[in-house]
């Protein structure tokens, strides 16, 4: 979405507790000339008129860290109803999956009016159909 931002040049607002800052690498390509993107230690800021609400995992797979007080650190960052008052009415949800319900996101979000995720889902499966074929010379 950093790298979106930057060619597209749309506005991106990324929240995260302070001791998770993006990367450094990130942090270089957030910080290029006429990049829209702010960094936000609050959520409510962050999500503020948005359009587009994008959550992500908060441990991924193969994070080697304390879960509980990561879990901990990333509480008020869930997407829940409170939360997305702050957004457009009518903002999108996006996730992608699989979505850790009662931590990232609550069910009433990802199963809400204004969640696409599963639409994501299916665009993102024909997409890396569409890779396959071509890495097999068959497109």
């Amino acid at each position: 979405m950093v790298e979106a931002s930057v060619k597209f040049s749309f506005k991106l607002n990324i929240a995260s507790p302070k001791k998770y800052p993006p990367s450094k690498n990130t942090l270089k390509i957030i910080n290029r000339k006429n990049s829209k993107i702010k960094l936000f230690n609050d959520p409510k800021k962050a999500i503020f008129q948005a359009d587009a609400v994008f959550a992500d995992k908060f441990i991924s797979i193969n994070d080697k860290v304390n879960k509980k007080k990561k879990l901990k650190d990333f509480k008020n960052f869930q997407i829940n109803k409170s939360l997305t008052k702050f957004a457009k009415k009518d903002f999108i949800f996006l996730h992608c999956l699989p979505a850790s319900r009662g931590k990232e996101v609550t069910s009433e979000i990802i199963d809400g009016k204004n969640s696409i995720v599963w639409q994501q889902a299916t665009n993102r499966y024909h997409l890396q159909k569409s890779i396959l074929l071509y890495c097999l010379n068959k497109l």
